[in-house]
């Protein structure tokens, strides 16, 4: 089992930044491909960044490619999420999940944390 904890959501404005971090336990941080997604309010949950177990593979939504950098410090078991240039449609709930996975830097969601907010105003 993997336990997963978000921080760093809150409200700001747009074209402000914000780091988000998932803190991981329970199992060996280095087998997991680790990735962030988020749900806006009456929408899907939809992809915004993944990394594998080494960090030197990293994917990320159009959305926000440019904007958001994904990185994780496999000492301290934390993965984050960089957003900088932020813009009211970034509104949602951000999720970390994880998958156990060394060979790619796809994350199905094998686990997922609770979830942070996320608002930006205009």
């Amino acid at each position: 089992q993997v336990h997963l904890v978000e921080s760093g959501g809150g409200l700001v404005q747009a074209g402000g930044s914000l780091q988000l971090s998932c803190a991981a336990s329970g199992r060996t941080f280095t087998d997991y491909s680790m990735g962030w997604f988020r749900q806006a309010p009456g929408k899907e949950r939809e992809f915004v960044a993944t990394i594998n177990w080494a960090g030197v593979l990293t994917y990320y939504a159009d959305s926000v490619k440019g904007r958001f950098t994904i990185s994780r410090d496999n000492a301290k078991n934390t993965v984050y999420l960089q957003m900088n240039n932020l813009k009211p449609e970034d509104t949602a709930v951000y999720y970390c999940a994880a998958d156990f996975n060394r060979l790619t830097a796809v994350v199905r969601g094998d686990y997922w944390g609770q979830g942070t907010q996320v608002t930006v105003s205009s």
